[in-house]
């Protein structure tokens, strides 16, 4: 079985098919001004365009690690993600807080869904 990466960078692959799953690395926000609700927002968009890119979509999604800078932003975090998740097709999920990149990074969520 071939590996596709559909986004291939510099230092890692950003959308990778293998076998009927598409993984998705760790994405951030591209406007860090916004709280952790903005950003998580632009995170899901994000991620809903490299679904479809790799044939899926969020109502495939097998799991979804989210981290946090701060865990007391575990709320905020989640009123975006409870807008955007098809309550009929929810993935594992595990949040945690984590040391992010720079301190204007509130939160990055990495996913693995079905392809088809």
């Amino acid at each position: 079985m071939t590996i596709e990466r559909l986004e291939n960078g510099q230092r890692f692959c950003r959308v990778l098919r293998y076998n009927g799953t598409v993984y998705l690395a760790g994405l951030t926000a591209d406007d860090l001004s916004g709280d952790t609700t903005a950003q998580a927002k632009q995170i899901l968009a994000k991620i809903d365009a490299c679904l479809a890119k790799a044939g899926s979509d969020k109502t495939k999604l097998l799991s979804a690690q989210i981290w946090l800078r701060d865990i007391a932003d575990f709320d905020m975090m989640n009123t975006a993600w409870d807008a955007w998740i098809d309550r009929s097709a929810m993935p594992v999920r595990a949040t945690v807080e984590a040391r992010l990149a720079g301190d204007q990074y509130r939160v990055e969520i990495m996913v693995t869904a079905a392809v088809g």
